[in-house]
């Protein structure tokens, strides 16, 4: 098998190494992406590269030989999912989708599941459509998708210069007693990552919190909530299992919302939403009576 070369056209111009691909290999688990640019095996005219490396028009891309483009028909997507995600649409205009992302679907394929929300996106509109950012499998809530590649740089660029304004709901495991902010780096690159707690409401066993991020690092509000000695519930990689074990008479969904999200799209226009809190969430916070 020989190396798959792309080369760049004006639409991905100025896009991040890192969302292009995950666009064009959407059947791929996000850390696959990233381990193969990390080996190497993703480079850029000869050369290696960073993940947020930004893509030039003639660039070329080399992918490894044994990396599949998919197409968008080779996998079958139920009805009922396709329902799911129309009914979950809370914003739509000539340049973005905005959906309340329902908890157990992933934003890409993997390993575990054939697709993800981004192929039933597709299904529904067009392969135009991209995604603008990404939020975990087990969080609910906000989640932007553009119609077309003017609109996707734009996002991407109010992303970098930090213009997203992002606010999440989250039930954390005791009680925490004071608002704190915490400005812990994240990652083998150890990013700059902040992220606010604002207390909405306590027990002995939970805290239910308002969380405003700054930055949108990998998961950065279950690694910063980690750190202060009180994780998600339900969080299964950073949380506390036994404590997980304890409540699942309250259900066993990771207690984070992503509620509200805002920007100013490429015309001006300024876009907010709010995302409802599902049964399921609602249902944890009886832990907090």
């Amino acid at each position: 098998m020989s190396v798959k070369k792309i080369v760049i056209n004006t639409d991905q111009t100025g896009r991040r190494l890192d969302n292009f691909l995950m666009s064009i290999l959407f059947d791929l688990p996000k850390s696959k992406i990233y381990s193969m640019i990390r080996k190497g095996e993703i480079r850029i005219n000869s050369g290696r590269v960073k993940p947020n490396t930004k893509l030039n028009k003639d660039d070329k891309l080399r992918l490894p030989p044994y990396i599949q483009i998919p197409t968008k028909e080779k996998v079958f997507i139920s009805d009922n999912k396709k329902k799911l995600i129309k009914n979950s649409v809370i914003y739509e205009d000539s340049n973005y989708i905005i959906i309340n992302k329902p908890i157990g679907l992933a934003v890409h394929g993997g390993t575990d599941n054939k697709y993800g929300v981004i192929s039933i996106i597709r299904s529904l509109y067009d392969d135009s459509v991209d995604l603008c950012h990404r939020i975990d499998k087990e969080t609910s809530g906000c989640l932007v998708f553009s119609k077309n590649k003017k609109s996707s740089k734009h996002f991407y660029m109010q992303l970098s210069e930090r213009n997203v304004y992002k606010s999440y709901k989250a039930i954390l495991k005791g009680k925490l007693t004071n608002n704190i902010e915490v400005t812990k780096n994240i990652g083998e690159n150890k990013l700059d990552a902040s992220s606010s707690f604002k207390i909405i409401n306590s027990s002995d066993k939970a805290t239910y919190v308002d969380i405003d991020i700054s930055t949108g690092r990998t998961h950065q509000i279950r690694i910063h909530s980690n750190e202060i000695g009180h994780p998600v519930i339900n969080d299964d990689k950073y949380g506390d299992w036994k404590f997980n074990k304890s409540i699942q008479t309250f259900g066993s969904r990771m207690g984070l919302h992503a509620y509200k999200l805002n920007f100013t799209d490429q015309n001006g226009k300024h876009i907010k939403v709010i995302s409802k809190l599902d049964k399921s969430f609602q249902n944890l916070l009886e832990l907090l009576n």
